[in-house]
């Protein structure tokens, strides 16, 4: 009998953000969606990554908010390594910034809030 975990606080807020979809990434795990076009992805709860733009990119791996990814270090992915409350409030927040751009409501761009 395979044993079911429940999504973990961060996910299901994740989830619940307006016009947010779920479905199997790719690569494995779960990806988040916004009009179609992906704000973020897991591999399991443990691991999220996410694509941005190179300024915030760059911000965010200089705040220890991210890590530069873990198979593509040179790309525009960084990796989030879920170890606690502060390392999933930053997934959070990085995936809200995705969110909030992809939807339109950037309120002030990257240098406020990676």
């Amino acid at each position: 009998m395979t044993k079911r975990t429940k999504p973990p606080a961060w996910f299901e807020e994740v989830c619940r953000w307006p016009g947010v979809t779920t479905g199997p990434h790719r690569f494995g795990g779960t990806e988040f969606l916004v009009n179609g076009k992906e704000i973020g992805h897991t591999h399991g709860y443990a691991l999220v990554d996410i694509l941005l733009p190179k300024a915030a990119r760059d911000e965010a791996i200089a705040r220890g908010k991210a890590s530069p990814h873990h198979i593509h270090p040179e790309s525009n992915w960084v990796s989030v390594r879920i170890t606690g409350g502060d390392a999933a409030a930053n997934a959070v927040e990085l995936l809200r910034f995705n969110y909030e751009r992809m939807i339109g409501t950037d309120n002030g761009g990257a240098g406020n809030r990676a």
